[in-house]
């Protein structure tokens, strides 16, 4: 193993993935997907398809305009990654997105607020859940490793607030994240919602990640 080993030097490279090796990582990500949207049809009883994942390797600072609008409130759900593997997974919805799968899993309309009240946050929470462990498991697959999730929190802020708090975790040269960027489509409508799933792995789960994509 000792010739697949990354030291601090090439942690750069992730930005340099080949497009096979992000290949590998999109096919990942589209397996996670596909459970999430069999998991969420069934709690809700909708047939809800989820697209082809789009992989971007970007720094945390970098993502917010690309998550939301400047200010716009977003809906983050936050878990630990442990097991063979450690870090974060944030999984966020802009707030249009949030409001609506609040609707789908409570299954009746929410009030005109601009704030999601304690039984909503609780259903974005779930399908978070549902979502994240989804491409958790994937992820668990590809690996060969065993990932468990942490039970979820949720935060309700700007978008460049929570990953402000995220990035604290972080020494600033290994702060790149995997980003995830899904659309859920509702087959009775033309709806499209977006969602976004980081993760945010620790510098030996990043290593292991690493040395998988690159034997795949």
């Amino acid at each position: 193993m000792n010739d697949l080993h990354l030291d601090d030097s090439q942690v750069g490279d992730l930005r340099s993935l080949s497009p096979l090796h992000l290949d590998a990582l999109r096919e990942v990500a589209n397996i996670g997907a596909g459970h999430a949207a069999t998991a969420l049809s069934q709690m809700t009883d909708k047939t809800i398809l989820i697209s082809v994942p789009t992989i971007n390797i970007a720094r945390l600072e970098e993502l917010p305009p690309q998550l939301a609008e400047t200010e716009e409130p977003v809906a983050a759900v936050l878990m630990s990654m442990l097991g063979d593997l450690s870090g974060r997974t944030l999984l966020v919805f802009p707030n249009r997105t949030a409001r609506r799968l609040a609707e789908i899993m409570l299954r009746r309309p929410l009030p005109p607020s601009e704030t999601l009240g304690e039984l909503e946050e609780s259903a974005v929470k779930e399908a978070g859940n549902i979502l994240s462990g989804a491409y958790m498991n994937a992820l668990s697959e590809f690996l060969g490793m065993i990932l468990l999730p942490s039970p979820p929190s949720l935060a309700v802020d700007s978008a460049s607030a929570i990953l402000s708090t995220a990035y604290l975790q972080f020494s600033p040269d290994r702060d790149y994240v995997f980003c995830v960027e899904s659309e859920f489509l509702m087959q009775d409508s033309t709806e499209r919602l977006r969602g976004f799933f980081l993760l945010l792995p620790d510098f030996p789960s990043l290593q292991a990640i690493l040395r998988a994509v690159r034997l795949a």
